[in-house]
């Protein structure tokens, strides 16, 4: 288990996307509003090492922000097959 546990995972979740020329992403200052094309209701996308893993829903909590997971992804064939080459190896 004390190895497992040295092991860091970066967890990321996407609330939505949005395209803008760069210039205009230079030019933001602190307090800048970037509209996504996402609404409140939709599902995120919670991304482990830049590998989607699952989605699921926002909620607030008291005075925390939530992901309850509501679909957990398959992983893909290159995926297993990148993992099981790791494992041989």
């Amino acid at each position: 288990m004390a190895v497992i546990s040295k092991v860091e995972v970066e967890v990321s979740v996407v609330l939505g996307t949005t395209h803008m020329p760069i210039h205009q992403l230079l030019r933001m200052g602190r307090g800048a509003v970037i509209e996504l094309d996402a609404t409140g209701d939709d599902e995120v996308q919670v991304v482990a090492n830049d590998v989607p893993i699952a989605r699921g829903q926002v909620v607030l909590k008291d005075d925390r922000i939530t992901v309850s997971i509501t679909e957990v992804l398959p992983r893909s064939p290159s995926y297993r097959a990148r993992e099981t080459a790791r494992l041989v190896a």
